[in-house]
């Protein structure tokens, strides 16, 4: 009888091919990480967009449910701190004249902007345009919103500073 000794390789891994392995899923994890910290800077960004979206359609609606001051320039508002008007119209025991709800409605709006947005702050403009269909006058509302977007900005290589948008539509 022959007895024969084959020869067994090893089948473990061998510590360079382990610190090789180690290397890579750590480049790999880095990578995912800077994809959330980006994409959570986008988020946060989109949102920050659609607030002021939704704000700029608030004062909007405002306008629209006072028409008549609307028109009148009543609600024209510069980016400047509108005080408050000091009354409640509350009750109908109270009621308001259309000025002060309109000033109201500004007052509370600019509120809304600086609690949600960073350094928020906001204009409306009213100006009458001819509608080149029919030939009449119209009133046209510009809403605009601004706020800081830094963070969000540098981390996509912009520069740094503030962001707005803008909303135009016939009243």
């Amino acid at each position: 009888m022959h007895a024969t000794h084959t020869a067994r390789s090893n089948s473990g891994f061998t510590l360079v091919e382990v610190l090789v392995t180690l290397l890579v899923l750590s480049i790999g994890l880095l990578g995912i990480a800077k994809l959330l910290l980006v994409s959570s800077r986008a988020n946060d960004s989109a949102y920050m967009r659609t607030q002021a979206t939704a704000l700029a359609y608030s004062i909007l609606d405002s306008m629209r449910a006072n028409r008549q001051t609307a028109v009148s320039g009543g609600y024209s508002a510069s980016t400047a701190t509108v005080t408050d008007p000091g009354v409640t119209c509350s009750t109908a025991a109270s009621p308001c004249s259309n000025a002060t709800i309109a000033q109201l409605d500004l007052w509370q709006w600019k509120n809304d902007l600086a609690k949600g947005l960073p350094a928020g702050t906001g204009s409306v403009t009213t100006a009458n345009v001819t509608d080149p269909v029919t030939g009449g006058s119209d009133v046209t509302a510009t809403v605009t919103v601004q706020w800081n977007d830094t963070v969000a900005q540098q981390a996509f290589g912009a520069a740094a500073g503030n962001v707005s948008i803008t909303l135009e539509t016939v009243l």
